[in-house]
């Protein structure tokens, strides 16, 4: 499997999936990217069995394939190089993952991308449209409210509810209670 890419449109799309990946997994694959070739497109996913981010992008390859990438050294190395073309080029024998950029050439050991864990799909998923300005004013005025006490986890984050044209955000650390509406929400939940 051999792709070629921009370093800083990956670099982008790994910050993004690397919010999934835990600080301390349960798995040692987990700490890994799995990126998988299909045509033209790589898609990158992360999980932590819990929460899990999945985003592609266009690349130029010349199979399909799949393989687990180590995401904290990927990530460091990216950093360190500048905006520019790079191409992976793994062994299909040994997952062993050659980087070469205009500065060098890195080599990294990946594994298998059967064994990393199915990432889950929701069978039924109701999908609204909000302005990212809207969204961020409703957390950022929910969010204050939240509990930091991780023996109450389930006061840890803001409730989102989804009722047809309108989207309630709710927060509370047992003191607090803070409830935001939007209503410039395009879409809803079906009946």
């Amino acid at each position: 499997m051999k792709f070629s890419v921009s370093s800083a449109d990956l670099q982008k799309k790994l910050q993004l999936a690397g919010g999934a990946i835990a600080s301390n997994p349960v798995l040692p694959i987990l700490e890994d990217f799995l990126f998988t070739i299909t045509g033209k497109t790589l898609e990158i996913a992360a999980t932590d069995l819990e929460t899990s981010v999945v985003t592609s992008l266009e690349v130029n390859a010349d199979g399909d394939g799949q393989v687990a990438v180590p995401a904290r050294i990927l990530i460091d190395t990216l950093k360190a190089l500048p905006q520019q073309p790079i191409t992976f080029d793994v062994n299909e024998d040994n997952y062993g993952i050659s980087i070469t950029s205009a500065y060098g050439k890195y080599k990294l050991a990946g594994e298998p991308g059967g064994d990393y864990p199915d990432i889950p799909t929701p069978s039924e998923a109701d999908e609204i449209s909000v302005t990212a300005a809207s969204l961020l004013e409703g957390i950022n005025k929910t969010l204050f409210a939240t509990s930091t006490d991780e023996l109450r986890p389930a006061m840890t984050g803001v409730y989102f509810q989804v009722d047809f044209s309108k989207l309630v955000m709710v927060a509370t650390d047992a003191h607090k209670l803070v409830k935001y509406s939007l209503n410039d929400v395009e879409g809803g939940a079906d009946e």
